[in-house]
């Protein structure tokens, strides 16, 4: 039975070794005479002493697969050079081990590091049991050793994938959000058993239904980017004030969002509204995806941000440079020629137009400079914008000239506006001192059927009339005063 026993040693395909650790037990039995107790720190204050346990250790015997796994022709020479086998990275495992036996345990585990004759480095479970019966002396030891070498490449692998992949998720430079939409996928799921076909309609009718899906989105998890972007700490302060971020102008958007997914669209892109913690509302380029294997639930979904705020700033500027007078503020001729067209195609009739004249722009220009005019032009655009109201408009459509429009204004409407334009005027003369700011101005007005180009020409007809009559008036005290002092002969 013996010689049988000791074949199954030998033929047993995993790296089996017979060792002696008696000497091992006798220099433990002499520390603890010493008073030793913490076996770890006695021997991390001295590395020399894990040294003087090893060499207490004989190996006895060691199996075929042994010798094949460490490259190895026969016990002997792997004997010889047992200091290359067990070596580096061994110490911290090996403390392990030697603690375990410490504590009394007859079995023993760790992970650790060797290397082949040839020097490849070997990651290995070992394993340490004593023999039944060698308990007192610990005479006879088996220790197994596995090669984990591809299981713990593998893990290294699957590690640095994963912390390749968390490292571009939270340092990507793009705002970053994982999102359960599980429940969302529930209340879509409720409205279809309910037997409603028309989504665009049943959300027109019960917008609280978009709301009550706004509720229920559960953010899992942010990448730095996100913190910054929406002028927050941390993670958790975000996820504490997620209704602060999803309000007001993102409804409509969501609800186009909803209604993607009622149609089985998992990939959506637009341009959406959300507001950082700061109050300040951002525009953002969404990207939402449902991740491969969660479409059945949509447990697990990726929306990536892009921040277009500055975007849609410059496109509004833009917009604004395109239909406003940069200097005034008020609407410029481009509009002024657009909005004839259209008041001529759809009114609302009657239109009426005022047409307004500075008297003294070009006087201010040559004796003052082109800053006090551009000072003036900038009044006369506050003036006119606090007396016109939406949806009248005002213009300028010249360089001293400018137009309002009042669509759906009879002439005695106009003739209000154009009243009130000149109270404001005076106050505007009160409140700045320099030049005076003034008009001529001409009004008039057409009903449906008649031509909105020939009204205006009235009204611009009307502006020179009272602009005639404007210089006659001032003329007349300064002819006065010449034919006075001709009378009294002096100069």
């Amino acid at each position: 039975m013996g010689v049988d026993l000791l074949d199954f040693f030998d033929v047993t395909p995993t790296s089996l070794w017979l060792e002696d650790y008696s000497q091992l037990r006798a220099l433990f039995e002499r520390w603890r005479a010493q008073g030793v107790t913490d076996l770890r720190r006695f021997l991390e204050e001295d590395p020399r002493r894990v040294a003087e346990c090893s060499a207490c250790i004989r190996v006895l015997k060691v199996n075929r697969h042994t010798l094949s796994l460490y490259g190895a022709r026969d016990y002997e020479e792997l004997s010889a050079h047992l200091s290359e086998v067990l070596r580096d990275d061994m110490f911290q495992a090996h403390v392990g081990e030697l603690e375990q036996m410490w504590t009394g345990s007859a079995t023993f585990e760790s992970k650790s590091v060797n290397y082949t004759l040839a020097g490849r480095r070997m990651d290995i479970l070992l394993r340490g049991v004593i023999l039944p019966g060698h308990e007192d002396d610990w005479s006879r030891v088996l220790v197994s050793i596995e090669d984990v070498s591809a299981l713990e490449e593998a893990r290294h692998r699957a590690a640095a994938s994963e912390q390749y992949a968390l490292g571009v998720f939270e340092h990507a430079p793009v705002s970053l959000w994982v999102e359960d939409f599980s429940a969302i996928r529930d209340l879509l799921d409720e409205v279809r058993m309910q037997g409603i076909v028309d989504f665009r309609t049943f959300t027109d009718v019960h917008p609280e239904f978009v709301e009550r899906c706004m509720s229920e989105i559960r953010v899992l998890d942010v990448n730095h980017y996100t913190l910054g972007m929406f002028r927050v700490p941390d993670k958790a302060t975000l996820l504490a004030r997620l209704p602060d971020v999803f309000r007001d102008e993102m409804r409509p958007h969501f609800r186009e969002q909803l209604l993607d997914l009622w149609e089985g669209r998992l990939f959506q892109q637009r341009e959406v509204v959300n507001y950082a913690l700061d109050g300040s509302e951002l525009n953002v380029h969404l990207q939402f995806s449902v991740f491969p294997g969660h479409e059945a639930k949509w447990d697990l979904v990726l929306l990536a941000l892009t921040d277009i705020t500055a975007r849609k700033k410059a496109e509004a500027y833009l917009e604004f440079l395109g239909k406003h007078d940069v200097l005034t503020k008020l609407k410029n001729r481009s509009f002024y020629v657009d909005e004839i067209n259209r008041l001529q195609r759809k009114g609302p009739f009657p239109v009426s137009a005022i047409v307004l004249d500075m008297d003294n722009l070009k006087a201010v220009n040559d004796q003052l400079g082109h800053a006090a005019g551009d000072a003036l032009l900038r009044r006369a655009g506050e003036a006119l914008a606090k007396a016109i109201q939406k949806p009248y408009q005002a213009a300028r459509i010249g360089g001293d000239e400018f137009a309002v429009l009042l669509p759906g204004a009879d002439v005695r409407d106009a003739a209000i506006v154009a009243d009130s334009i000149t109270k404001l005027v005076e106050l505007n003369n009160q409140f700045y001192g320099g030049p005076k700011l003034s008009f001529s101005l001409g009004v008039a007005s057409c009903e449906e059927g008649d031509n909105v180009e020939t009204m205006l020409r009235e009204a611009d007809a009307a502006m020179y009339e009272a602009k005639r009559r404007r210089n006659e008036n001032a003329r007349a005290p300064m002819e006065a005063e010449a034919v006075g002092k001709d009378v009294t002969g002096k100069a």
